[in-house]
Parts: structure tokens; sequence; C-alpha cells
């Protein structure tokens, strides 16, 4: 069952039975908002995505299989009711859970009609110890009236709407087959502006082509957007994808430990301090992973991340400056080795 525990609030001065690290965690923000432990209950809505159902192309992106970090995608279809029920019995047989948020994580989640997504939506939030909703998306599947439905929800519960930019760089999300601009993303967030809702981006680093200065330029336009929160992807492999198979034939190199350990510090310093850190990595399934092997263990990674903001004496925010106008690119990148 994928329901990580996470809770916090966003402040830097909360105290809990932890050290807190050099960044705004999400366990942070969630354990003040809520007062107590709060677990995700990932859900599979039975959504496609644009790009793999020919809305605007086919073959999905390049390292993209949702079984890889959808554990819902690898069991038989159940019912929102079903996945919401057992999920609520592990959590509260494993950690005493009394709150939930259900995040509809696989595919693309506004990838439908309003009919269809406000009734997946209630049914997840008919239960009472349901107390926010997480919605992943795409820039290019929000439309004013889905925008309208999830806004909605506000005066029910939290509610997130997670879209995926990945890279300010449109060479980058041409390569993987992304079927949208990095224009597209500005747009859309400035359409959810003032809705009521939190909004987080998903970024990857470690692309192909990308330079560490092409990648801090991916997190000044995330800094200059006024985004609530972020999820930071290592690039990895996993099997049965198209980047599995450039990975073998030597096409694309993934970082080393060090490497991505550093790059996410000069990363996480470039943000905000206001902007809470959902994730700082990502990894997948022992029998789905393929390269890297470091990111199998998820908790050594973070241990050598705050170890390297010590060791340096600085933390998130700390290099962030204000910018009037998101920094993106239109125009091919070299490609670096």
């Amino acid at each position: 069952m994928n329901a990580e525990l996470t809770s916090g609030r966003k402040t830097n001065t909360v105290h809990t039975d932890r050290a807190e690290p050099p960044y705004l965690s999400f366990r942070q923000f969630l354990t003040e908002r809520f007062g107590e432990r709060v677990h995700r209950i990932a859900l599979d809505g039975g959504f496609t995505c644009p790009n793999v159902d020919g809305t605007v192309t086919t073959g999905g992106c390049v390292y993209c299989d949702n079984r890889s970090f959808s554990p819902n995608r690898r069991l038989p279809r159940r019912s929102i009711r079903e996945q919401i029920e057992h999920g609520m019995d592990v959590l509260r047989s494993r950690y005493g859970s009394k709150k939930f948020l259900a995040y509809f994580q696989a595919g693309t989640n506004t990838h439908g009609t309003v009919e269809k997504l406000r009734r997946l939506y209630d049914e997840a939030l008919s239960y009472r110890d349901i107390v926010g909703l997480m919605i992943g998306t795409r820039p290019d599947c929000l439309p004013e009236p889905i925008l309208e439905l999830i806004s909605s929800y506000v005066r029910r519960c939290w509610v997130c709407l997670e879209i995926g930019l990945q890279t300010s760089h449109d060479r980058s999300l041409r390569w993987m087959n992304r079927g949208h601009d990095a224009a597209c993303f500005v747009d859309a967030v400035q359409r959810c502006r003032g809705r009521g809702f939190d909004l987080c981006v998903h970024v990857i680093l470690g692309l192909p082509g990308e330079s560490h200065a092409d990648m801090m330029a991916t997190a000044e336009t995330c800094a200059s957007l006024g985004l609530d929160a972020i999820k930071i992807h290592n690039l990895h492999v996993v099997r049965d994808t198209p980047l599995e198979a450039m990975f073998r034939r030597g096409e694309v190199t993934i970082m080393s430990l060090d490497e991505y350990v550093r790059l996410a510090c000069d990363f996480v310093e470039r943000l905000p301090p206001s902007m809470v850190i959902h994730r700082l990595s990502g990894d997948a399934p022992g029998d789905y992973l393929v390269a890297p092997e470091w990111c199998r263990n998820k908790s050594a990674l973070l241990r050598e991340i705050e170890k390297e903001f010590r060791r340096r004496g600085t933390r998130q925010g700390s290099r962030f400056r204000e910018q009037s106008a998101p920094v993106f690119h239109r125009t091919a990148l070299p490609i670096v080795d």
C-alpha cells in the first residue's frame, strides 16, 4: 500500500519529537495543519493521459510506467470506495491513523468530464476521516469548468492540485514526449491563482542534455511563480519504458548519489523558504527499478542531503531571490554528455 506518513505545517519553527530538516517538509506542513499524523491513500480513478490516448500524442512520457509509482495500477481494478476502505484499514492497523488524504495519483486525474470527476472526488470525500483531496494532473488538462469544480471542494477540505512541469526547457519536454511546453505550465498556474487550493509542481533533475545551469533555471522558474509546494525527482529508469531502452543502449547517463545530493541542495537553496517540499527523490518498487541502485534507500538519501546542507551551512531559501517573471526556454539546448 503506497501510503506515506506525512505531517507538518508551513513554518520552519515546528517542534516535534525529531530534528527537522533544513527544508520545509511535507511532514512539518501537515502536522500543524491537522494536529496529528496524516497519511495519503493513493487512488486510481482509471484515468489515462492525453499523451497516451492520442488526445495530444501517443506513447506517453519516455520515463513513465504508472505501475512503478501507483500501487493500485499493480492490482486488479477496484472502486474508489474499495480503495479508500482498504487503505484506511491498513493504515489504522499499521500506524493507528485517524485522518487521511485522498490522493488521486495514477494517470492524469483531471482528464475526464466534470461529471466523472465530481463523482469520483465526491466518493472519496464521503468519508468523515478523509480531510484532504490531492489531485495529480498536467497543465494542458485544466479547463475552466474543471478548475471551478476543484475550487468548490475548498469549502469542505484542504485541496492540493499537483501539476507536472518536469523542466522549464522545451527541448527536454520534447525529448520526453511530454506533449506540452513550459509556457503551458505557466498559463495553468496563472489560471489557478486565487481559487483557494494549494499548487504543487513536479520536476525531474538529471534529464539528458541539461547542464547544472539549466536545472537551476528550472528552480528559478518554480521559485518565481508563487507555488505552494514542489515534488523533486531524480531521473530514474523503470522497466518496460522507452527510457529503459535508451539507458541500455548507453544513450542516457544516470547521476551518481554524490552528484544528486549536491544538485538537490543547489536546487532547494534557490526555492522560497515558504515552499513545502513534498518529495526530494524519485523511486520505484524493487522489481520495477532498473537504475540507479542508490534511490532504493530513500531514508539514506535524505540523510545524505541533510548532511550536505549541514556541511555547507545553508538551507532552503539560502539563494532564493525574488523575480518578476518566470524563467523558461523555448529554444533548443545543447546536449551535454
